[in-house]
Formats: C-alpha cells, structure tokens, sequence
C-alpha cells in the first residue's frame, strides 16, 4: 500500500488556559461560565496557517516538532479539522524540554507499540534528547509493519559548534537505538526516522546517523538548491534542517520516490523561494513556521 509519511516543526504550537480571575465574570466568553477554565482558541492567523499548510500535506502520518501537550494537539486538529485530514491516532508524551516543545505524531493508522527515550542516559550521567526519539510501531491496513521514529535535535542556539557535541551523542544513541530494535543490519527493516535535526551537512554532529549505509537521507534525491527547508531571517540564510531518513529496505522498494517540500506557509521575507503563499502569510507574520513541511509518499 502507498503511505504518505512527512515532518513539520511547527513552531511554538501552544494553547493557553485562560483562568476566570484574568478577567471580570460579565465578560468571559458565555461558554466558559460553566467551567474553571477554558483553552484559548487558536488564532486566524499564525494557527490556521499553520493547519493549511498541514492539510496541503495531506500526510497519512505526520511527526510534529514543538507542540505543547497533548491536550494543545486535539485542540489544534479539533479546531481546524476541516482544514485537515482526519487523525484519529493523536500522541504527545511531555518530554525534557523546559520551554514544554515536545515531537508527537498525527496519524491516520492506529499505534501498536509506543516507546519514549527521553529517560536514556549518556555515560555523564546527562540526559541525552533534548526532547525525545519518540519511537512508534504503526499498524498499516494491510498488516505490514513501520516504525516511525520522531526526532528533535539540540539547537544552533547557543552556537552551532558550541552544540554540536550534543547533537553528535543523540544521533549516536538513535543509532544504538536501532541496532537494539533491529539488530545488526537495521537497514534490513522498515522504518523512518524524521524531525528537525538542528543541524545542515556536512555536520560530525550528525555524521554518526546520516554517514551509516543501512539508511538514505531522502532529501538528497532533490537537487542541492531545493534542498533547503528552514529560513533563517537573521543571517539570511537557507539550510536543510529536517530530515526524513529512510531504511535501506524501504529506500531499495522506492527508487523512484521524491520528497516534495512544502514551503508556502513561510513569511514572504524568504525570497528564495517565489511560490504564492497561503492566504493571509505576511512578510514577517503571521507564519506557519520558520520550517517547512517535508513529505514523501512510499509504497510499503
């Protein structure tokens, strides 16, 4: 059967409470009088965006980066469901993040096995994911096994080589990670790895999961210039970022496959790209993301 697998990072997805003492009683919303508190809804403008570009995707099973909670994700597809796909399958596990960004996953197959790393532990004593490697058996209709694998890198922000030490002990533990699920020829079994891997090649910090023969970086099937899914405003700069890495079994079954990069949800300051936006994308905000969303669709 053809799935269509993709990753987003869609920045700062959050939903704040909004207690009733914030604001006088005659004036709270009627439907919050019956309740103590109530989710804020999302915005018209960066939200929506960012649930257009998601329904552009039309991704079977999609792995989010930077999503507050779980209850923030069934708030988000509950409001725009009619923008989106329909997810049944929803999952956000808190991971070790203090700004509370955390990957989930939106799928259109049930979970039957869900295992969280964010507890693993470097030989320091520190832990190793500044999130998660939130790993997820999906149950495909036709009985056929996948393993999706959701990542979200250490940050540049405090200097790329500064970080690149930590990067370089996460992609070593999700190689360890595999070896131990799959024993020693991982790329033997069918699975993907995605997210947003803070890093752009070449990278010793990513160099010990990308350099391994037993997977494919599906983003180099493009060429070098549409490689590029994040903006960086600052330095005016465009890198690749997120990742969609496929086992070699998987990669062998679909030669011919393409990721396709979906950039119409970024501000209009990134001129590197002339694509029509979507409806209501300013210069600088509103915005789906400083990311694109990456998908690509396999037969498995």
């Amino acid at each position: 059967m053809r799935v269509r697998i993709g990753t987003f990072n869609a920045e700062n997805l959050f939903a704040r409470f909004q207690f009733k003492e914030d604001l006088p009683y005659d004036e709270l919303p009627e439907k919050w009088t019956a309740s103590v508190t109530q989710c804020i809804p999302f915005s018209e403008g960066k939200d929506r965006i960012t649930a257009e570009a998601i329904g552009a995707l039309r991704a079977d099973t999609l792995g989010l980066q930077e999503v507050e909670s779980m209850d923030t994700l069934k708030q988000f597809v509950r409001q725009f469901r009619s923008l989106m796909p329909d997810y049944p399958y929803k999952l956000v596990i808190d991971g070790n993040d203090r700004r509370l960004i955390d990957v989930g996953l939106l799928s259109r197959f049930p979970f039957r096995h869900i295992r969280t790393h964010q507890f693993d532990r470097a030989p320091s004593g520190h832990l190793i994911f500044s999130r998660d490697c939130l790993e997820v058996d999906l149950e495909l209709p036709d009985g056929k096994p996948l393993t999706v694998f959701v990542n979200h890198f250490k940050s540049m922000h405090e200097g790329r080589e500064e970080t690149m030490h930590i990067r370089k002990i996460q992609t070593q533990r999700v190689v360890q990670i595999l070896h131990e699920r799959f024993g020693a020829d991982p790329g033997a079994a069918t699975w993907v790895i995605l997210g947003d891997f803070n890093d752009y090649l070449p990278s010793l910090g990513l160099e010990p999961l990308l350099g391994q023969p037993w997977l494919e970086n599906v983003i180099e099937r493009l060429r070098p210039d549409q490689r590029w899914t994040h903006f960086f405003s600052r330095g005016e700069e465009y890198h690749q970022l997120d990742y969609i890495l496929l086992s070699r079994s998987l990669a062998e079954a679909n030669p011919q496959a393409l990721p396709y990069i979906e950039r119409r949800g970024l501000p209009k300051r990134a001129e590197r790209t002339a694509i029509q936006r979507f409806n209501g994308v300013g210069s600088s905000y509103p915005k789906a993301s400083d990311h694109c969303l990456v998908v690509i669709e396999l037969e498995i």
